[in-house]
């Protein structure tokens, strides 16, 4: 019997000092914000997707990387729920989620301030005019060689 008192004690004092749910919501989602913004390429990734969608096959033009290494990194931003995906036949497009919770949606939208005033950021969103995507819209990048028939 005096297992179970010991037991229902222990118990007891485990929920007085247990937060309440919402508190460890925000809790999770401030950690996964901090985890996801760790990374340079998401960074990168959040500062092109900070103010419109965009297909997959810009930021593999734009940051001349990998389509896998880049929807590994969008992955991750999506689970960190400040990204989301929609499909458009074969290609996917990104845009960025404003997180519900007050503090982490506010410690986003500082960092995004933020980066918009690096000139590397500047570089990647001014890259954005000259990325193609679909075939049917096809243009060539500026500057770029006209294909040579063999």
């Amino acid at each position: 019997m005096s297992q179970i008192t010991a037991a229902q004690t222990y118990m007891s004092r485990l929920m007085c000092y247990d937060r309440p749910m919402a508190n460890r919501q925000a809790t999770l989602s401030l950690h996964l914000l901090f985890r996801a913004l760790a990374d340079p390429t998401r960074l990168r990734l959040l500062n092109l997707i900070a103010d419109r969608e965009i297909c997959v096959c810009y930021f593999v033009e734009i940051l001349q990387m990998s389509q896998p290494k880049i929807s590994r990194h969008l992955a991750y931003l999506r689970k960190a729920g400040i990204a989301a995906a929609r499909r458009e036949g074969k290609w996917m497009h990104y845009r960025l989620v404003v997180p519900k919770d007050e503090i982490t949606a506010s410690i986003l939208q500082e960092t995004l301030k933020h980066l918009r005033e690096k000139p590397e950021m500047k570089r990647d969103v001014l890259k954005l005019g000259v990325a193609c995507c679909s075939p049917q819209k096809f243009e060539l990048l500026q500057g770029a060689p006209q294909p040579a028939l063999v």
